[in-house]
């Protein structure tokens, strides 16, 4: 669910992101509905992208503001 709050609320569509993820549209809809689980690499990209953390985007926490980041790991952004 938080896949497709965020989506909403940076007024994106799927398309748009399963492009930024290179993946179809149809597997983008599969995760936010969790029909199929998101790789972790996935995941990495999706929480640099809207600045917050796994656990976020996972439910595991309610704190959208992201962990501190190595230097290295914010260039997978790109």
């Amino acid at each position: 669910m938080r896949l497709r709050d965020l989506r909403e609320d940076h007024d994106l569509t799927q398309k748009a992101l399963a492009d930024y993820l290179h993946i179809r549209q149809n597997t983008y809809s599969q995760y936010e509905t969790g029909q199929r689980q998101i790789p972790v690499e996935t995941l990495v990209r999706l929480a640099l992208y809207y600045d917050t953390s796994v656990d976020y985007l996972l439910g595991l926490t309610a704190e959208q503001r992201p962990y501190p980041r190595e230097k290295k790991i914010a260039n997978l952004n790109k």
